[in-house]
């Protein structure tokens, strides 16, 4: 399988007009926990961090401006069929579905849901 690209907002970043912070980002903090606390199956996955401030240049030129939001897995072959596309890349955005796609493509364990309750993405 060809690597799959991970994109996430670096921890501990300052808000212009804010001084209130550091702070991180709820979404990609949670996809943190998971890759420190299971490392070794990161190890296929290329994890970038990229600063908070917007534009991303470097999420905009992969995706496009509309798509540089993050949490962001950039995947490298056999993309499933609800990913978005931008050029010959496809991609998903959505952090429930970046979970799913951890356990499914890299052997992550799967987040605990209340029995017989899918996941909210198809």
């Amino acid at each position: 399988m060809a690597h799959d690209r991970l994109f996430l907002i670096d921890p501990g970043f300052d808000v212009s007009g804010r001084d209130d912070g550091p702070f991180v980002c709820p979404f990609c903090n949670q996809i943190e926990g998971l890759l420190a606390s299971f490392p070794q199956l990161s190890l296929d996955i290329e994890v970038k961090r990229v600063p908070f401030a917007r534009p991303r240049a470097d999420i905009v030129t992969l995706v496009g401006e509309a798509n540089q939001g993050l949490p962001l897995l950039i995947l490298g072959d056999n993309p499933p069929a609800d990913a978005k596309q931008h050029g010959d890349l496809h991609f998903v955005s959505d952090t429930d579905r970046i979970f799913e796609l951890l356990a499914e493509r890299h052997g992550f364990p799967r987040l605990l849901r209340p029995a017989g309750q899918a996941s909210k993405v198809a």
